[in-house]
């Protein structure tokens, strides 16, 4: 019998302290291939067009800032071709709207709960009063309404909104509540980077599929979720021309951590991160991205001639090659002109402030087998709405080491209001890619990350916790209060 416990201390094991690589995975998957099953026979590869999600319209601009209305409800959608699927949505949409917004100009969001349950809108990665955060004890009841107002008073950066009512935001958003928000501002729109529809927002995720085409969720599913999904849609394929193109890259998904690469090992350009554009440019031969982490890159498909087909793989399981293997293909179909370059300078970042507090925090779960009743804790306890875990002094600047003890389980690390900067991973300095603005970090079975925050912005209660949202559900989350 294939366990949890196998199959991920397979697919995310570490030696000591150190990363795994890509190469080392390959076998790993073709040895359990047989035993974990095949993609479903009406997921084919590469049959349906990626989608990209609309931009909304505002019902306002009046007043200096810009006012959009959503609605959160169910509807059915087109995962599988040919199936109908009840998912949750933001306006019909699945993945929701994309939202543009602008540094210094607000943005007024009025919700519309239709659904069944509370929930909650959380603008991940936004610098926000409390009673606009979105924060999972503060939600909205079935048939009322709620309005969250954006002062976007923070540098361009890449976020994206999701539900975060407490015990229900693992399936909320794992049936769909989630959608990009694309901050930008002068600095970005200085450089010439693609831009049009040569910029396309991809949302990666993963899903578990019936029979029927139904959507089935199961608390801490990480082994049954082996359809992946860009854009909403299985294994789609993106026609592109002979030229630079930018992908806003999402990991959407609720526990899956992807490892990319293209096919042929071709190098990527990564620009920016969960918090805006990279100081500068690293050049790649693959990425990571763990749940609710964003990685802004550039892909040069001048040096394919037309008629190549380029796939977007995928390293890492759970699920066999042929599952989780391949999540996109890039078809190039044309030339075109190409007047987008990118500098070698793409943002200065301000120096660090010197630290006055450094803290600890272990993010673990009691049980990694996978059996019900398993908590996630954050420095031994479960969420508490009811308490404290953390108070800051408004204006102080900390450095926090986060670490995961557990042995098979990943995790990751995100925190409400704050942008981070990654210090080092595992005692050494983070690579290039982390070079940026965070506010999500991965932390691999064993890993230890050293970030520094400076919580200048707004006081009150705010939360951090684990990414992997159906750990986050079972607990693992805790409260910090800036005064």
């Amino acid at each position: 019998m294939v366990t949890r416990r196998r199959v991920l201390g397979a697919t995310l094991a570490t030696t000591g302290a150190s990363l795994f690589t890509a190469a080392a995975l390959t076998p790993l998957f073709q040895a359990r291939s047989a035993q974990a099953g095949t993609r479903p026979a009406s997921a084919p590869l590469f049959t349906t067009a990626l989608p990209v999600p609309p931009v909304l319209t505002p019902l306002s601009t009046a007043g200096g800032k810009d006012t959009y209305a959503l609605t959160l409800r169910r509807a059915r959608t087109e995962i599988l071709p040919g199936i109908s699927t009840e998912v949750l949505t933001y306006n019909g949409h699945f993945p929701g709207p994309t939202i543009k917004a602008r540094s210094g100009r607000p943005v007024v969001v009025h919700h519309r709960n239709a659904l069944e349950d509370h929930a909650s809108v959380h603008l991940h990665g936004a610098s926000v009063a409390p009673t606009d955060d979105g924060a999972p004890m503060d939600t909205f009841a079935p048939g009322t309404s709620r309005t969250y107002t954006y002062p976007n008073r923070q540098p361009h950066a890449p976020l994206w909104y999701h539900d975060h009512a407490h015990h229900h935001e693992s399936e909320h958003v794992y049936r769909g509540l989630s959608g990009s928000y694309l901050l930008t501002d002068d600095t970005e729109q200085a450089l010439p980077l693609p831009a049009g529809s040569y910029d396309i927002p991809i949302a990666l995720r993963d899903a578990r599929l019936d029979e029927r085409g139904r959507l089935v969720y199961e608390m801490d599913d990480a082994l049954g979720r082996t359809t992946l999904l860009a854009n909403g849609k299985p294994y789609p394929y993106l026609q592109v021309a002979a030229r630079k193109y930018r992908f806003r890259l999402l990991n959407s998904s609720n526990l899956r951590f992807f490892h990319l690469r293209l096919a042929d090992g071709g190098p990527i350009t990564q620009i920016g991160s969960d918090g805006g554009l990279l100081p500068a440019p690293a050049t790649l031969d693959s990425l990571w991205l763990s749940p609710a982490e964003r990685a802004d890159i550039v892909i040069d498909f001048s040096r394919y001639p037309v008629g190549t087909r380029l796939v977007l793989e995928n390293t890492l399981g759970p699920g066999s090659p042929e599952q989780v293997g391949q999540v996109l293909r890039f078809d190039i179909v044309r030339t075109a002109p190409d007047p987008s370059s990118v500098p070698a300078v793409l943002r200065t970042l301000p120096p660090l402030p010197t630290a006055t507090v450094e803290r600890s925090f272990e993010l673990r779960m009691t049980d990694e087998s996978g059996a019900p009743g398993a908590q996630g804790l954050v420095n031994g306890r479960v969420f508490d709405h009811d308490r404290i875990d953390t108070r800051i002094r408004h204006g102080a600047s900390e450095i926090w080491t986060v670490t995961n003890p557990n042995t098979l389980v990943p995790h990751n690390f995100h925190l409400h209001l704050v942008q981070f900067r990654v210090l080092a991973r595992n005692g050494q300095a983070p690579d290039p890619s982390e070079s940026g603005l965070k506010d999500t970090v991965r932390l691999l079975p064993g890993e230890t990350v050293r970030l520094q925050a400076t919580f200048d912005t707004y006081r009150g209660t705010y939360v951090y916790h684990c990414h992997l949202l159906d750990h986050s559900a079972m607990g693992m989350m805790a409260q910090m209060r800036i005064s």
